[in-house]
């Protein structure tokens, strides 16, 4: 194998491409085809029928196409067999378990019955905590424990009671602690120290003691010393109150589910009298608490347990409890006791909603109360104003509406309605009822409750706010069409008059939806310009961010057409008060979400294109060294999905223009500048497709500006395989439009960076080898190189020995095969290029084949430059299996370094194959040492064996082929043994 004398085999493309097509074979239409249904057939033999009997059989034909799975599975799915075994399992476990799913179940079942559109108490309870706070110091009673033993002689029933309320007077006797002081922080810090105390108590079975516990929170309900915090307390102490109600019925549920479990729908005649006991004991237990708060709310609290003692228990409970609350003198307190029972009424029993009814009619009495002399003495002594004290009421209140007000019919609404209306110093209570109403109710009557609005006292409550509730309504349902422009008129009146801008905006950014969804740009334009006018005094702006977004979100829901949005004078004003940068780049990301997802026409309006350009700028501009990488990954691909939209039609020119403008904006984003280039490309090659690949000399200047453009750009980029690819591919698009020189550039300026190339590379956020990147550019490189005429003034083949060079010098990793993989690579471009005829061309451009001619120097070159090859590969091979070739102490590097030898004999077997001419005895001897060689150790594959030696017998039967008759005789399979 020292020697070899390389020639290659003439090829007739187009008769070898014939022979490839496969042959034609009609198909009936009744034929099998793989896409159509499969039609199962089942014919079941019938017992006891006579023989011969034409209807021994019967069949039976299923449309549904079988599943070849399913039959595999003898109808056992493993999933199925894996659902029963849990369900199995769930169904063995003990009581305690299947009492943590209790709460689960039944909050589930209560949402089927109250239905999505019923705004659950725990998604208001954060804001209210957020909302109602203070800075006044607050006192609280700690519970201490009761330091009386119980008598364990006393087994009288009497005695028992006895002492059971004995240990519940303990409460009011001096067995707690007032802690004085207290920050707000601390305060929700000791109630949440309560709460687990009550945990603990209930676990460790002193029922007694979590009694007490309970009790004294409910007790903290009737301190209105910091009222502004009371909306708060309530809410915290409610959590208690929640608790205990839950462990309660919890109790009493697994009593009743020995010895089998109760079902859901259970009634009282299914529960035992242990449970029936148990439950009325505690009921006795609240009916012995001497003050009416704590009572009340302890008896709300287990109001569900009424559920195990009558069918009727809580439809007869509720309105007993409404009318206690009308024993509470405090307003504040009556109004939030009436807000727990519709909260507990409606998770309990949702569908006795109308028993709650009376509460909203009560509520109407308590108002009467707040203009009385005790709540307003007690106002002035803690100096808080009467609109602040109104708003303590409103998350009550709003609650208590939106139960009542649930799925109920129009003419108790109505009424309702009708009844605010009767009332003086309604602001409140209309208020909440614009909120907790169904917004297709108010919208219709909007012009009737902008009516009440303006007759309401503006001293009391705000009328802004007013507003505010109403915009909330209305931005959800349509009023009246020829009603919208009067309402819009009534309410922006108020509006703009609002001094405070936090106020003011808080009720602008409600109307803006409304203005949006009905109205064109003229009135929006109008709005931006009222709030630009009251929010840029004093910077006001600052304080406003995320109602001012909120603004042009609203926005973009409804403005699609940017040429529109672009065009108001004074939405980019508008924009300017963005001045906090993180700010103002989320509010330019929002905007070009929009105008990817919306604009999907390619657009040339100077309007959109200045004012996209300056917000792409502004996201470009916030980029620094301390930005992650997924942020800006995250800015190029909005800014290339606006670069993609711009098209400027045949005006090629202001196109190139807007690419260089654009490259010198963007130019801290690599994506970005990738895109241009590959923009640019695109626009060369359109031009040539007008062009029909005829340029004119205006026209042929133009597509070498665009590749000087791609020349100057790419080395900026700091990716090494972003450069290789773009100068390969801005080479063949200069091809490809006759410009040699430019290509010619590309090409050499590929070559010379290879040796740039690290050995490994990030690919995302791990290194990987670089190996197998550059081999799929070298062979993408050496395929262009076909077409690629000589320089005239370089020798013969200079790129394709300048890349040989290239690789030859480069340094590869430690025992790899890369360059020798080139180097085969190498060899069927070599042939190619000895064709008189090359397999593909470029139009109006003169390869080599034209060039030369056929001319025997070049033909001498190409042989020379290919048997330099082999006998390179040719010693990499004889190295594999040197004692220098691998580590031969190490079995595993031996049989390591015999695989490589095999897969790289058989590669350079299949070029020989497909590209030498095998009638040369060398060659053809080299191939058959290939082939012994590759199969010596038995590493190569017998399948791709096989049918190489299927393909060989197929080509020798061709006339130009016979030779290989010869060379398939002496070619042997061999097997590892």
């Amino acid at each position: 194998m020292a020697s070899v004398q390389w020639r290659s085999r003439g090829r007739n493309y187009e008769a070898e491409l014939q022979r490839c097509h496969h042959e034609a074979v009609p198909v009936e239409f009744g034929d099998y085809h793989p896409l159509k249904p499969i039609m199962v057939t089942d014919t079941k033999t019938r017992r006891g029928t006579r023989k011969g009997s034409t209807s021994s059989s019967s069949s039976s034909s299923s449309s549904a196409p079988a599943d070849p799975l399913s039959s595999m599975l003898d109808g056992t799915d493993p999933l199925s067999m894996f659902a029963a075994a849990s369900s199995g399992e769930t169904s063995a476990m003990s009581h305690s378990s299947s009492t943590g799913d209790l709460g689960r179940k039944k909050r589930n079942k209560e949402e089927e019955v109250l239905g999505a559109d019923f705004e659950p108490w725990s998604t208001k309870r954060g804001e209210i905590l957020a909302r109602f706070t203070t800075t006044e110091k607050l006192s609280i009673n700690l519970f201490m424990g009761s330091d009386k033993a119980p008598n364990p002689g006393s087994s009288a029933v009497s005695e028992k009671v006895r002492t059971r309320l004995e240990e519940l007077d303990d409460l009011e006797e001096g067995s707690q602690r007032q802690l004085l002081n207290l920050s707000q922080q601390d305060y929700a810090n000791r109630i949440e120290e309560l709460n687990q105390s009550l945990k603990e108590a209930w676990s460790t079975d002193q029922k007694v003691k979590a009694l007490k516990i309970v009790i004294q929170c409910s007790k903290l309900l009737s301190d209105t010393s910091v009222i502004q915090f009371y909306p708060s307390k309530f809410v915290l102490i409610t959590d208690i109150l929640d608790t205990f109600g839950r462990l309660v019925y919890e109790r009493i549920w697994t009593m009743c589910s020995d010895p089998k479990p109760l079902p859901d729908s259970f009634t009282a005649e299914d529960v035992n009298d242990t449970a029936k006991e148990t439950c009325l004991n505690w009921f006795f237990k609240i009916a012995s608490i001497r003050e009416l708060l704590p009572r009340l709310y302890v008896e709300t609290a287990i109001l569900k347990c009424n559920n195990f003692l009558s069918k009727l228990g809580v439809q007869e409970t509720l309105p007993r409890l409404t009318a206690m609350i009308r024993g509470i003198g405090d307003p504040l307190v009556a109004s939030y006791a009436r807000a727990y029972l519709c909260r507990v009424g409606m998770e309990v029993a949702p569908h006795l909603k109308e028993s709650l009814n009376a509460n909203f009619f009560d509520l109407l009495t308590t108002f009467r109360q707040i203009s009385g002399d005790s709540v307003q003495k007690q106002l002035h002594i803690q100096r808080v104003e009467v609109p602040v004290y109104l708003t303590l009421y409103s998350p009550a209140i709003n609650w208590i509406l939106q139960c009542i007000a649930y799925r109920a019919p129009e003419q108790l609404l109505t009424e309702m309605m009708e009844r605010c209306k009767m009332m003086a110093n309604n602001a409140l209570l209309l208020n909440s009822i614009m909120r907790a109403f169904r917004p297709e109710f108010v919208a219709t009557r909007a012009t009737d409750f902008i009516s009440m609005i303006k007759d309401c006292d503006e001293s009391g409550f705000p009328k802004h706010l007013l507003y505010r509730s109403l915009g909330r309504s209305l931005a959800c349902a349509d009023p009246p069409e020829s009603e919208r422009l009067t309402i819009l008129n009534d309410a922006w009146k108020v509006i703009t008059k609002v001094r405070n801008p936090q106020d003011y905006m808080n009720c602008a950014e409600i109307w803006v939806e409304f203005t949006c969804r009905h109205f064109t740009k003229r009135e929006v334009n109008t709005v931006l310009a009222d709030i630009i006018k009251h929010m840029t005094p004093d910077r006001a702006f600052e304080d406003a961010y995320p109602e001012l977004q909120s603004v042009i979100r609203k926005i973009l829901t409804y403005f699609h057409d940017f040429s529109t949005l672009f065009s108001m004078e004074r939405f980019l004003p508008f924009l300017d008060m963005f001045q906090k940068d993180s700010v103002r780049v989320e509010v330019c990301k929002s905007i070009m979400e929009v105008f990817i997802k919306h604009q999907l026409e390619l657009t040339r309006d100077p309007v959109i294109l200045n004012a996209m350009l300056h917000i792409c700028k502004t996201m470009h501009d916030s980029v620094n060294s301390l930005t992650l990488e997924d942020e800006k990954r995250f800015l190029a691909l909005l800014i290339i999905g606006f670069v993609r939209m711009v098209s400027f039609g045949r005006d090629f020119e202001q196109q190139l223009s807007f690419c260089v403008e654009a490259r010198a904006t963007f130019c801290n984003l690599e994506p970005v500048l990738v895109q241009l280039i590959h923009t640019v490309n695109q626009l060369a090659m359109e031009t040539r497709r007008v062009m029909r690949g005829n340029h004119s000399r205006k026209t042929a200047a133009f597509v070498r500006a665009c590749a000087a453009y791609c020349f100057i750009s790419i080395p900026s980029l700091s990716s090494i395989f972003s450069r290789l690819n773009l100068y390969l591919l801005s080479g063949q698009v200069a091809l490809a439009n006759q410009c040699l020189s430019q290509a010619d550039a590309f090409l050499k300026a590929a070559v010379s960076i290879l040796p740039e190339v690290p050995r490994s590379i990030s690919v995302e956020g791990k290194l990987r080898s670089s190996e197998s990147f550059l081999l799929d550019f070298i062979n993408n490189f050496l395929a262009t190189l076909l077409v690629v005429p000589d320089h005239p003034e370089h020798g013969v083949l200079y790129l394709v020995r300048g890349l040989l060079n290239m690789v030859q010098d480069y340094t590869w990793e430690e025992n790899s095969d890369a360059k020798v993989r080139v180097y085969i690579s190498a060899l069927p471009l070599l042939a190619a290029m000895c064709q008189e005829t090359y397999l593909y061309s470029i139009p109006k451009v003169d390869s080599n084949e034209t060039l030369y001619g056929g001319d025997p120097k070049f033909l001498s070159e190409i042989n020379k430059l290919c048997e330099t090859l082999i006998g390179q590969i040719l010693d990499h091979l004889k190295v594999l299996t040197r004692d220098e070739g691998f580590d031969k102490s190490s079995p595993v590097a031996l049989q390591q370094s015999v695989r490589r030898q095999s897969a790289l004999a058989f590669s350079l077997f299949g070029v020989l194959l497909a590209h030498g001419d095998l009638r040369n005895n060398k060659l053809s001897q080299l191939s058959i040492n290939l082939w012994n060689l590759s199969h010596k150790h038995g590493y190569c594959e017998a399948r791709v064996s096989v049918r190489t030696l299927e393909y060989i017998k197929h080509q020798a039967q061709q006339p130009d082929m016979a030779h290989l008759s010869d060379t398939i005789q002496r070619l042997v399979l061999q097997s590892r043994t």
